[in-house]
């Protein structure tokens, strides 16, 4: 029998609104890709992403372009040279590699992990509001670890509040591109009297020069700014982690490289995530397991998740379940 590939759109509502500094989301919208070949089935999912010129018209559309490769029983690298970084790639790929696992029967975290993976400690993460509300959501979390969603002229007052109510929870604070060059200093040292443990993507990408020329009190993660291994280089001496997403590199092949590649340079690593199911989430759970911080809270923030869900312990997810993926 040969290969069959088949791509679906899927929604997801949320518990609540998300917000961040771009805007709201009540929804987590997906694109799901299954390829069946006569030895099994595999699976992923992908997150569509505007800020990288992405929509759901456009990834099904790249999906539907690597088609014939994929059917006529294309690799991982057939479709790395076929396919960019990013959304659609990453579906395909990790697709692919839950079919091998699953059609020869070797778990993808044996090849990927080298060992049995194990739990790990996840952020949970606080949506963009005011100082009050994030304060009582903080409070009311109960997590050991909290990212915290910024990214206005002035978020000094948000980053007190959480700390006060945060009951000594580590935190990261992620401004997604809000703040600018006039007050970066200044919620830098806001983020260091509040004993944060991260600053993520305080400036836009390609708008970061300044990271270079200023301190860091608390280090500074690029996530918009870094998408594949060949993004590390311009980063250096600018940032102090990277956050890892497989929407971004477009998979787990990359990912993997990507991974080693930072620890290379010297970068302390995060591994991230957009807002998606457990299925988007299984991979990353394999990548993070050498990871110095995670963040794969998307399912926690969904009124309903897929069958065989992650199990999320307090503040510990655990490896996924091998119906679900890998």
């Amino acid at each position: 029998m040969p290969r069959r590939l088949s791509v679906t759109v899927e929604h997801f509502p949320l518990r609540e609104p998300f917000r961040i500094a771009r805007g709201v989301k009540t929804e987590a919208a997906v694109v799901t890709c299954e390829i069946a070949d006569e030895y099994g089935r595999g699976w992923a999912e992908c997150v569509p992403y505007p800020r990288y010129g992405e929509s759901m018209d456009s990834v099904l559309a790249q999906i539907e372009g690597v088609r014939p490769l994929i059917e006529r029983g294309g690799s991982r690298d057939s479709l790395a040279a076929a396919l960019g970084a990013g959304a659609a790639r990453n579906a395909v790929d990790c697709a692919l590699w839950d079919l091998e696992g699953k059609s020869t029967g070797v778990p993808v975290a044996s090849i990927v992990c080298g060992d049995t993976p194990r739990p790990i400690e996840t952020a949970y993460t606080i949506s963009l509001d005011s100082a009050a509300a994030m304060a009582d959501a903080a409070r009311a979390s109960g997590r050991k670890l909290l990212k915290i969603k910024l990214g206005t002229d002035d978020d000094r007052e948000r980053i007190r509040a959480v700390h006060s109510a945060a009951r000594g929870a580590r935190l990261i604070l992620d401004a997604n591109e809000g703040w600018t060059e006039a007050n970066v200093g200044d919620h830098l040292l806001a983020a260091a009297a509040a004993g944060a443990i991260l600053v993520e993507q305080p400036l836009p990408a390609g708008k970061d020069a300044i990271l270079g020329k200023i301190p860091h009190p608390v280090p500074v993660c690029a996530d918009e700014s870094l998408h594949v291994g060949e993004d590390l280089d311009k980063l250096l001496g600018l940032y102090d982690f990277v956050n890892i997403k497989l929407d971004k590199t477009g998979g787990l092949t990359e990912a993997v490289r990507l991974m080693r590649e930072a620890r290379q340079r010297g970068f302390g690593v995060m591994v991230g995530c957009m807002v998606g199911s457990s299925l988007a989430m299984a991979p990353a759970i394999l990548l993070a397991q050498t990871a110095d911080i995670v963040d794969l809270d998307g399912p926690l923030l969904l009124a309903k998740d897929r069958p065989h869900p992650l199990t999320y312990t307090g503040s510990m997810v655990s490896p996924p379940d091998p119906r679900l993926w890998g």
